[in-house]
Parts: C-alpha cells; sequence; structure tokens
C-alpha cells in the first residue's frame, strides 16, 4: 500500500512527517523532526510524536493545529520515516547524497551533513 507522506509545521513549532489521510484531513502516525547541531554539522532525528511516553508512531493530527504544509518531502526522509514506522529496511543500498542516514536507537533516524 503506498502512503502519502508529507511533511508539516504544526503551530506549536514542532516540524511533523506522517502519513497523509485527505478524507479525515489529517497525519497518521506522526513523527517529529527535530534538528541537533553537531561538531560534524547536523543532525535530523525522527521521533514518535509522544515520545518520550510513547515509543510508537501511532497517533492523528488534525490539518487544523497545521501552520504550514511543505510543498516537498525529501524521497530519503520518506523512506526512513516508512523503516521506523514498520521496522523494516526499505533502502536498496545507496546513501543518495543525505550523508549517512542511520535508524538508531528506539526507532529514531538521523542525519549528518
Amino acid at each position: 500500500m503506498a502512503y502519502d507522506i508529507r511533511m508539516a509545521k504544526l503551530v506549536s513549532g514542532e516540524t511533523v512527517i506522517g502519513k497523509y489521510d485527505a478524507g479525515a484531513a489529517e497525519f497518521r502516525d506522526p513523527a517529529v523532526l527535530q534538528t541537533v547541531p553537531t561538531q560534524q554539522g547536523v543532525q535530523m532525528m525522527l521521533m514518535p510524536l509522544g515520545y518520550p511516553f510513547d515509543n510508537d508512531f501511532t497517533g492523528k493530527v488534525s490539518m487544523q493545529h497545521v501552520i504550514y504544509e511543505y510543498k516537498n518531502c525529501p524521497e530519503e526522509l520518506q523512506t526512513k520515516y516508512m523503516e521506523a514506522c514498520s521496522n523494516l529496511s526499505l533502502s536498496s543500498g545507496g546513501l543518495g547524497g543525505l550523508g549517512g542516514m542511520n535508524l538508531k536507537g528506539a526507532k529514531a533516524s538521523g542525519l549528518l551533513r
């Protein structure tokens, strides 16, 4: 089943990625995208929206709570999101210029650049 994976900024200021459901006007199984500065550049972390109290990618976010919807969501980020949600590896080998996006720990993924 193909999902419509989208990225949006919530009114709370968090950037989320999730499976968009146009009929219900909501994001399902949302993940928060956080940027953490490192000595090598920036690391991006994907975590469940309810982390640290909810370690699973579940829940819904109504479009009423979205202030901005990004026009594009990078394909590599969509792949890592689906891997984190399903616990399956969908990558076919190449890093695609993202500098090594890897799953880390409890369903969090990182990106160094």
